[in-house]
């Protein structure tokens, strides 16, 4: 390590906190594809109000050097993971680093010696904060910039990591889809069929008006549809909550459906408008005149040219008659109709062959690959 380098802890404390995200700033100036998350909305994950906390623990870095902070990274333990693991291991996330290996080592080595203290031999991440959040660190797909709550990163951080011994543990997708080749008639009647075959089941979109009694089924179909995914880990229900009041004002009606069997709820399907599109200009900061220009989004006056398609899920023993189909056709179709005309859906494990062939089988092509890795601490 460089002479002048430290390693500095910090806490969670707001203003260590704000030093923290900023941090992220220099790191993407001059980057044309890098959008600034939202300051106000991103230093909520770090407060104690996050129940993620009643089971997790969570200790930041920043790297410093001439009085300039030029790299960070966070430390989290969860329980909950690690009483389900087959291995358990402490994450690394919210990683950032100027492109050199020493300061890169500094901050992995930090962790690494965290994780050995707290008695956990293996590290696995980028996770911000874990797998129910942003998570992964973009590999391929650099020429653009991300959808929603999807990470993005320098092309050089794939060196850093390699450099410093990581190994990749698996592969997250996510797939295009170009809305104007999609053959949505017969889509329609695809999915006009699988209502027929299905005749006890309903599909039905949440609305804003709905969310509140929706929000049980939704978490029931959650915790249910992903409990065998590799890495999944069950939000409890304070968790679920805490996501939908961030994500609520941002809904919109007809891009998040639910799959019923009498009052059992059995598929769940989230997407939203890429917001991104609206909020690069803003640099992170309501406090601009610049959210002039995203408040009609926000208010629903305009709706972005491109969604992401977030959660697509469905009970096991519901799968293989068509549900994901069906939901996402009703998704497009409203999606359409708003005047949007591309979707991402991400992130895909890259052993989820089913869901993969449903994305592919609407047209759907892998364009980016994000990449979670491990090592010894």
């Amino acid at each position: 390590m460089s002479n002048d380098l430290q390693i500095v802890p910090l806490s969670r404390r707001p203003r260590e906190v704000l030093r923290f995200l900023k941090v992220s700033y220099g790191i993407y100036e001059g980057d044309p594809n890098w959008v600034a998350p939202l300051l106000m909305d991103l230093k909520k994950v770090f407060t104690d109000a996050n129940p993620l906390f009643e089971h997790a623990v969570m200790q930041l870095w920043v790297a410093t050097r001439g009085g300039r902070d030029v790299g960070r990274i966070a430390g989290i333990i969860d329980r909950n993971h690690n009483r389900l693991a087959a291995e358990p291991a402490a994450f690394f996330g919210f990683f950032e680093s100027v492109d050199d290996p020493a300061v890169s080592h500094g901050l992995f080595a930090a962790v690494a010696d965290w994780a050995r203290q707290a008695g956990l031999p293996r590290l696995l991440g980028p996770m911000n904060p874990t797998t129910n959040d942003e998570c992964g660190l973009l590999v391929e797909g650099f020429d653009s910039p991300p959808v929603f709550m999807m990470p993005y990163n320098p092309r050089y951080y794939v060196a850093l990591m390699e450099k410093a011994g990581w190994r990749k543990a698996k592969d997250l997708l996510a797939f295009y889809m170009d809305l104007a080749k999609i053959p949505m008639e017969r889509l329609s009647r695809i999915a006009e069929k699988i209502r027929q075959r299905n005749p006890e089941l309903r599909f039905r979109p949440v609305r804003r008006k709905t969310l509140t009694t929706d929000l049980a089924k939704v978490k029931e179909v959650y915790n249910a549809a992903w409990e065998d995914n590799w890495g999944f880990v069950p939000m409890t229900d304070a968790e679920i909550d805490f996501m939908a009041a961030r994500l609520s004002p941002l809904l919109m009606e007809g891009l998040v459906w639910l799959a019923e069997a009498g009052n059992e709820p059995v598929g769940f399907l989230l997407a939203l408008p890429d917001y991104n599109l609206a909020l690069q200009p803003l640099r992170g900061r309501l406090l601009t005149p610049r959210v002039l220009g995203f408040l009609p989004y926000v208010w629903g006056w305009k709706c972005p040219p491109r969604t992401r398609v977030i959660t697509l899920g469905v009970k096991e023993k519901y799968r293989a008659r068509g549900l994901e189909s069906a939901m996402l056709i009703e998704g497009l179709k409203v999606g359409m109709a708003a005047g949007v005309t591309e979707s991402e859906a991400s992130w895909i494990l890259e052993d989820n062959v089913a869901m993969c062939r449903v994305l592919e089988a609407i047209g759907g092509r892998v364009y980016k690959t994000y990449r979670l890795y491990e090592r010894a601490a």
